[in-house]
């Protein structure tokens, strides 16, 4: 059988070692279509109570993707799609993206032919970050290219493919989380540093992955460099998911990995290698049996990640 373009492309990273290939957000303040993300600082939640929903947004606006441009959505799964939108005559830059607007946008989900395959609602998400963003989740029945449109766009949306299960060996939503001995406080098994958050590692590291699901209760597993886009997604999104984790006690347990082995970033960890990943952050929702029931990637704020975390719960 030959080979698929996901098994190729994990292939060719795992060969150079994957960092040339792994979407990483980054703090470089720049938007793209990729893992890359914009938020404040954890304490920076002031802007929240600044912000209105009664603005109301131009005609022909663009959108900025807020997912990574990798198989990331299976046919048959629910897909959870985030985009910013760009203030008016202003480039795809942070300093371009919107920090306010509508608290919902009414769209759709067409195919490549343009046909309509979806209604769609989107929410606008802001706590706790300082660009705005708004997702939505859809089940899309067929592996082809889509877009995501809302009313008023200026015509292309979001671009996104939605691959065949069998052509991509991350793990999926519905499948079993694969057990893995990742770094702890105590054995960092070569990854130094072993948590790059600062000034202090966080505190998911006591036990493995693999420790972790053996005790059956419902799990957030988080990857991502907090050290390599402390302005993104992967350094306040660990942080918001600390603040989970106090607010709901033991009912859940929560492990970390960082994504390379070393502090310039030159190797990929094999904590991510093995789960065939190409992108950060990722936080995956485990439930008690070790199945894999939800996923939030490339962007979150608060309040999406605690719907996340008591949905796991309820």
């Amino acid at each position: 059988m030959n080979p698929t373009r996901r098994q190729l492309l994990v292939a060719a990273g795992a060969a150079t070692g994957g960092a040339a290939l792994l979407a990483a957000c980054s703090d470089d303040g720049e938007g793209s279509n990729s893992g890359s993300t914009v938020a404040a600082n954890p304490g920076d939640t002031a802007l929240i109570s600044e912000r209105t929903d009664s603005e109301q947004l131009s005609k022909n606006f663009a959108m900025v993707q807020r997912f990574p441009n990798h198989p990331l959505f299976l046919e048959g799964e629910e897909a959870r799609l985030a985009v910013s939108i760009l203030r008016d005559g202003d480039d795809a830059t942070a300093s371009g993206l919107r920090d306010n607007g509508p608290a919902t946008i009414n769209g759709w989900i067409e195919d490549f032919n343009k046909v309509k395959v979806a209604d769609i609602v989107a929410t606008r998400r802001y706590e706790g970050i300082n660009i705005a963003y708004w997702s939505t989740r859809a089940t899309l029945p067929k592996a082809v290219i889509h877009a995501l449109r809302f009313d008023g766009d200026d015509g292309y949306g979001a671009v996104f493919e939605v691959f065949d299960p069998a052509d991509v060996i991350t793990p999926a939503i519905g499948s079993e989380m694969p057990p893995f001995d990742t770094p702890t406080d105590d054995d960092h098994r070569g990854v130094e540093p072993y948590c790059t958050l600062a000034p202090e590692p966080c505190p998911f590291h006591s036990i493995t992955l693999r420790e972790a699901l053996a005790l059956g209760k419902p799990l957030a597993y988080i990857i991502g460099t907090p050290a390599h886009c402390t302005t993104g997604t992967c350094s306040p999104g660990l942080q918001f998911l600390m603040a989970e984790a106090e607010r709901v006690g033991d009912a859940m347990v929560c492990v970390h990995a960082d994504v390379y082995t070393d502090d310039a970033a030159t190797e990929i960890a094999p904590a991510v290698s093995v789960l065939g990943v190409q992108y950060e952050p990722i936080i995956y929702f485990v439930d008690a049996n070790g199945v894999i029931v939800d996923r939030l990637d490339g962007i979150w704020d608060k309040s999406e990640l605690r719907e996340s975390v008591d949905n796991l719960l309820s």
